[in-house]
């Protein structure tokens, strides 16, 4: 019997209404698609941590709902397998960035994501009414940017394979040596995959 293959840790440095944000999680809508199967997906948020800040304890870039549609992510990611949160998350870019965070975006995205906001854990960790304001959520909220720092990931969107920053997309994609489209993507992970698992078979 093999051993399970290792999948290849993917990292996404975002903030959730950002723009930036949005273009490379489509960019990375095609990647998923493709070699979801071989990532671990996670997504850090980049925010300063902030403890005049009552709701939350961080402050985001693009304001409150930012940080409240970063938690309902988080949350997502969280209690979900990856298919079906990575599916919540494009919901949230669809309906246009300044509807992220608010609660009936998460509420509608859970219906569009097939999971129920209360019993799948994502409605107790990010607030049951949808507000991004719960307790778990908010704490998720503030370790995850603390990781952001820790990795060294200071623009939406910068993009991490197994590790290493291989791209950012910061008004246009910069230091991406390897390429920036999907199949730049898919590649690199492709070939950090067959690493990865080389000496499993």
């Amino acid at each position: 019997m093999r051993k399970a293959d290792v999948k290849v840790p993917v990292t996404l440095g975002v903030m959730s209404r950002c723009p930036d944000a949005l273009l490379c999680e489509a960019v990375f809508d095609k990647v998923v698609a493709k070699v979801g199967d071989k990532i671990e997906l996670s997504l850090s948020f980049i925010g300063t941590l902030n403890d005049t800040d009552k709701d939350f304890g961080v402050s985001c870039m693009h304001g409150p709902d930012e940080c409240a549609g970063n938690v309902q992510e988080l949350c997502a990611v969280m209690y979900l397998p990856q298919q079906q949160w990575w599916s919540f998350l494009q919901c949230q870019n669809f309906n246009g960035r300044n509807k992220i965070g608010t609660p009936e975006t998460a509420l509608s995205c859970a219906e569009v994501a097939k999971f129920s906001w209360e019993e799948s854990g994502v409605g107790d960790c990010a607030g049951s009414s949808g507000d991004g304001k719960g307790e778990e959520g908010v704490e998720l909220l503030k370790e995850s940017v603390q990781t952001s720092r820790l990795l060294g990931i200071a623009k939406s969107c910068t993009v991490m394979i197994n590790a290493e920053k291989v791209c950012v997309h910061d008004g246009t994609w910069k230091e991406c040596d390897n390429g920036h489209t999907p199949e730049d993507f898919i590649r690199q992970i492709n070939d950090e995959y067959d690493d990865l698992n080389r000496h499993l078979h």
